[in-house]
């Protein structure tokens, strides 16, 4: 990216100048998001619509997989009376897969009956149908658990649960029902926030932090985050990997494994980490990207992946020591708001929880592994996807928790009313269904056929150019 005009970094330094003197050119110059999103609300308060449409195409360059922005970009253009605008980015978002229902919204009164409008507005409200022949496997206990994480246990046909709340791990058998198989206080556990399984390697590995959620929490560890191994047949703690204590709170939000490769990420800071030697060194770190969420690993455990909940889906090529934009078509799949991701047969698996409607993916990939050929909605818009998360493969299946109970606990981890937690479904999609249609994401039933290979940046991880990165080889 070209270097950000003078006036630019003023603004974002708070350095006086006021935004509301900004031209087009210096708000296409400008490089921080986080002080375009500050303009925007500036301008929307003050109802400066040039200005905010200029910082909203400013904002979707940067981050061109976030639908909200998209849609707050496309309901400007409206309220401008810019038809052809609002019509060619609706139009592009609908085919793509984004549902709303935006027939009587008053924003858009101002480009609404003609036939386009219509045409727009019938097609954005199909995508919001239920689509797929997922379903709802069990539920879990109702309370005061926040089970958050999903393993499969391929030796004994069982899912694992973890709860933030407990730091506990138990056992599920196919109707749901729960048996105890690691406490924290045998094993030291904090809040268990992802678990992958080695199942070669007899191992479990569990990304754990001393969080505000925590029951068992105390000043004394917060703060504290490591990696856990045990025993996948007995439950047995067979190692620690703690992270140092820093200035900063360390968390660890999701893991991936294989072969004997960990590989854990801080969502909050942005960093992946690799077990090595016995300790989890820094793999990566961009203060571009925005939050980290799943990870996974290809089954020849050569290539990692990993996505952004704002930016898409990267991946690394572990022996070259290199990452890599996803390279895709970004008119025919849109890959932002994903929460999990995991790997099937030679495709990644996708939940979206930031995507309207949320959805399940299925991502199949070039042999080079850096390339989108093909992408198939596995289930979308299903009723109990109220804010799905993490999830795993067991066999051809993915299970994934369908409604989060996160947002029933105030921010010092305390539930707002324990009598409104409500139990957890667990989301069964077919890992196969359609298997050999070679579906494109959108539109949903469209006729077969591959993506191209333009993408969204240089495939050179160009989305979070410009900042330090590291990354380390075999």
């Amino acid at each position: 990216m070209a270097g950000p005009a003078a006036a630019a970094p003023a603004v974002q330094a708070g350095a006086g100048l006021d935004p509301s003197h900004l031209s087009k050119g210096q708000i296409e110059q400008m490089q921080s998001p986080a002080a375009l999103l500050r303009a925007a609300a500036l301008y929307k308060q003050n109802g400066d619509l040039d200005r905010l449409a200029w910082t909203l195409e400013r904002l979707t360059a940067f981050e061109p997989n976030v639908g909200d922005l998209k849609l707050a970009l496309a309901t400007t253009y409206a309220r401008q009376g810019q038809k052809t605008k609002a019509y060619d980015l609706l139009l592009g978002m609908q085919r793509v897969g984004y549902g709303y229902d935006l027939a009587d919204n008053a924003d858009f009164a101002k480009i609404a009956g003609t036939k386009v409008w219509t045409y727009i507005t019938d097609g954005l409200k199909t995508n919001l149908k239920p689509f797929g022949e997922g379903k709802v496997a069990f539920s879990l206990p109702a309370g005061d658990h926040l089970y958050e994480s999903l393993a499969w246990d391929p030796v004994r046909k069982q899912l694992l649960v973890g709860s933030v709340r407990d730091g506990t791990i138990m056992r599920a058998d196919a109707d749901g029902k729960l048996t105890d198989f690691i406490a924290p206080g045998d094993s030291g556990l904090w809040s268990v926030y992802a678990m992958a399984v080695d199942a070669d390697d007899d191992a479990l590995y569990v990304a754990s932090t001393a969080s505000l959620y925590f029951k068992g929490f105390s000043q004394a560890n917060y703060g504290q985050a490591g990696v856990f191994k045990f025993s996948l047949s007995n439950g047995k703690l067979l190692q620690k990997y703690l992270l140092p204590s820093g200035p900063q709170p360390n968390t660890l939000s999701s893991i991936a494994a294989r072969k004997g490769l960990v590989f854990a990420a801080d969502g909050l800071h942005n960093v992946i980490y690799r077990l090595d030697g016995g300790a989890l060194k820094p793999m990566i770190a961009n203060p571009k990207l925005t939050s980290v969420r799943g990870l996974a690993l290809s089954d020849d455990a050569k290539t990692l992946y990993f996505a952004d909940y704002s930016l898409g889906v990267f991946g690394v090529d572990l022996a070259a020591g290199k990452p890599f934009d996803l390279k895709y078509d970004t008119t025919k799949l849109a890959l932002g708001g994903v929460d999990g991701l995991g790997w099937y047969d030679h495709r990644l698996v996708a939940i979206q929880s930031g995507m309207s409607p949320r959805r399940v993916m299925r991502i199949a990939l070039d042999d080079d592994r850096k390339t989108v050929t093909a992408a198939m909605p596995l289930d979308a818009a299903n009723p109990a996807f109220e804010l799905p998360t993490y999830g795993t493969v067991a066999g051809d299946s993915l299970y994934f928790v369908a409604n989060s109970q996160k947002n029933a606990y105030d921010s010092y981890g305390s539930p707002k009313d324990p009598n409104k937690i409500e139990p957890v479904k667990v989301f069964k999609s077919d890992l196969r269904f359609a298997w050999d249609s070679g579906t494109l994401a959108v539109p949903r039933r469209a006729p077969a056929g591959p993506i191209s290979e333009s993408k969204p940046g240089s495939g050179a991880f160009s989305n979070v150019d410009g900042g330090s990165q590291s990354v380390t080889g075999n």
